[in-house]
């Protein structure tokens, strides 16, 4: 089963992402503050498959900490930002940086909760089409 964290400092949208993902059947667990998310990131046994992270909590760079604190545990994790302060000078940077994708909570006519459940299927794709990719690699080498 894949493993989710929703970090997000406000209640009613972490609740509802982590709603929208345990439907899917996705093992979901929660942080309410990007502190809280990176300390996760760090005790957890089995490392997250996927992070949906907001990119402003504590500091306005939070999504680029926890980002950068997913990638030092293992380096196939998937980070989507969400955020309700997009920009494009934000999207680019965390793009840059190696985010799977950046959504932002306010798109008018977009049920943003299905596109996440969307975009997380797609990042749990690629993660294990990278996983899969190095294990055969192992193999032959």
């Amino acid at each position: 089963m894949c493993k989710i964290l929703v970090i997000d400092d406000e209640e009613q949208v972490r609740a509802a992402v982590a709603r929208r993902l345990a439907r899917d059947g996705l093992e979901v667990e929660s942080a309410a503050s990007q502190e809280e998310g990176i300390r996760l990131i760090g005790s957890t046994e089995r490392p997250y498959d996927v992070i949906v992270t907001d990119m402003v909590m504590e500091s306005a760079d939070g999504g680029l900490e926890t980002m950068k604190a997913a990638s030092a545990r293992d380096i196939f994790t998937e980070v989507i930002v969400l955020t309700a302060y997009g920009n494009v000078q934000n999207a680019v940077e965390c793009m840059r940086r190696g985010a799977f994708d950046y959504v932002e909570k306010n798109m008018p006519g977009v049920d943003v909760y299905e596109l996440l459940s969307l975009k997380v299927h797609q990042a749990m794709d690629r993660r294990r089409a990278s996983v899969n990719t190095i294990r055969r690699l192992e193999r032959i080498g």
